[in-house]
């Protein structure tokens, strides 16, 4: 049967971002057809994962200061700078799922890490979606605004040891996306945006999800390298992660993903 990395590879080669969310969402239906084999250290050797994912042509990369950030308001620019922003994280976010099932097969996981990475892939390209079609009912589209690069960086960063891109990517980077989208959902109602609003509030419980699957492979790797969480946690955050942690935080929906205070207070700056 054709391997699960490989169809992973097509999707993170794949440069147009509507086509990258179909292929998404067609992979993890014949993942769970079981019509895919799992990816293994033999059958995936002669091929790896790029370095970088495909992107389309714009947005215009840009760094992360040049970014500009618009208030909420009733107007539609604020709104669409918002939207926009998030679906370019939703974009990164698809290729981050499928890089975590084509790159770490030499890790021999068991199938549930397959299921619940295939799971987030899906998932990231109905948000992704979601964000699109928001835009479009305001006038925009998707790489109208510039973006910046900073999730794929943390890839990079990462790209060698699974531990280390679970600690980064799911429970810094995606807990931090626990903080800040319930004021966010807020400031949408206030200013009327109800359908904008209740994309977010989709995103945001699939979120909670995406966390806890992050915190129960991080454990399980902690397990069998007889680490610590943790200190494990701590000491790849302060390796790997530029800058401290910023309140507030979540302490509910963090709490429900799995991630207790006791990990990220000592990190908060």
């Amino acid at each position: 049967m054709p391997s699960l990395a490989q169809g992973a590879i097509e999707i993170l080669r794949c440069a147009d971002a509507a086509e990258k969310a179909r292929l998404s969402a067609d992979q993890a239906a014949a993942w769970r057809r079981g019509d895919l084999d799992p990816p293994s250290e033999t059958t995936e050797a002669a091929s790896a994962p790029p370095n970088r994912p495909g992107r389309p042509g714009r947005p215009e990369l840009v760094p992360p200061r040049l970014v500009k950030r618009r208030r909420i308001t009733s107007g539609s620019a604020g709104r669409i700078a918002l939207l926009h922003a998030l679906a370019h994280i939703e974009l990164n976010a698809i290729d981050l799922a499928w890089d975590m099932v084509a790159r770490f097969g030499q890790e021999s996981l068991p199938r549930a890490f397959y299921d619940d990475w295939v799971r987030v892939g899906d998932e990231e390209a109905r948000h992704f979606l979601l964000l699109r079609d928001r835009l479009s009912d305001l006038g925009a589209a998707y790489g109208d605004l510039p973006a910046h690069d900073g999730l794929w960086e943390a890839a990079a960063a990462t790209a060698h040891d699974l531990l280390a891109r679970l600690a980064v990517v799911p429970l810094v980077l995606e807990a931090r996306g626990l903080d800040v989208t319930p004021a966010m959902i807020d400031k949408l109602l206030d200013v009327g945006d109800a359908a904008s609003a209740e994309a977010l509030k989709i995103i945001y419980a699939d979120e909670i999800g995406h966390v806890a699957i992050g915190k129960r492979w991080f454990d399980f790797l902690c397990d069998r390298r007889d680490l610590n969480p943790q200190e494990a946690w701590q000491d790849l955050v302060a390796r790997y992660f530029k800058g401290s942690l910023k309140p507030p935080f979540n302490g509910p929906a963090r709490a429900e993903a799995g991630l207790p205070e006791s990990f990220y207070a000592p990190l908060a700056g």
